[in-house]
């Protein structure tokens, strides 16, 4: 741009002329070339187009950047994503086993108490039978008293009046 300005400075000055005459006479006027344009407009859209293009370098840089960055932290949100599903899993998985364990405890513990109703019902059965035997054996035992007495027994009868 330094060289664009210098030779803009060379060309906008007139070349000193020598002053021959003691009558000061106007400097003259600047017309314009007959394709309409000064020189300096050319130049001007150089510059400006120079401008529009650094611009619009700078525009798409800064889109980039921000294109790199919203990538970097949308990668960064599915890590994270992908880091706390796989604890939620893990954790999930660990909440399955230990139920597991805890179904296989519950499940040893009622068979358990099963066994343990089973065998206090046996327990109950035998005195039952037990009761009954000792039953048959006192009915037995009454029943030849009776016998060699000749007597009725008094609670059977009761209601008959014997």
């Amino acid at each position: 741009m330094k060289d664009v300005a210098s030779e803009t400075e060379s060309t906008s000055t007139p070349s000193p002329e020598p002053k021959s005459s003691s009558v000061a006479t106007p400097p003259p006027k600047k017309t314009k070339p007959p394709h309409g344009g000064d020189k300096n407009v050319g130049l001007e859209v150089v510059v400006a187009e120079k401008r529009m293009a650094l611009i619009k370098a700078w525009e798409e840089n800064e889109k980039t950047k921000a294109d790199n960055r919203a990538y970097t932290k949308k990668s960064e949100i599915g890590a994270w994503e992908n880091t706390k599903k796989a604890m939620i899993e893990a954790n999930l998985k660990q909440i399955e086993e230990n139920i597991e364990i805890e179904k296989a405890k519950k499940r040893e513990e009622m068979k358990n108490r099963m066994a343990g109703v089973h065998k206090e019902a046996e327990e109950k059965r035998a005195m039952v039978e037990e009761k009954r035997g000792q039953d048959i054996i006192k009915a037995e035992e009454a029943a030849a008293k009776f016998r060699a007495t000749g007597t009725l027994p008094t609670k059977l009868f009761k209601c008959f009046g014997y």
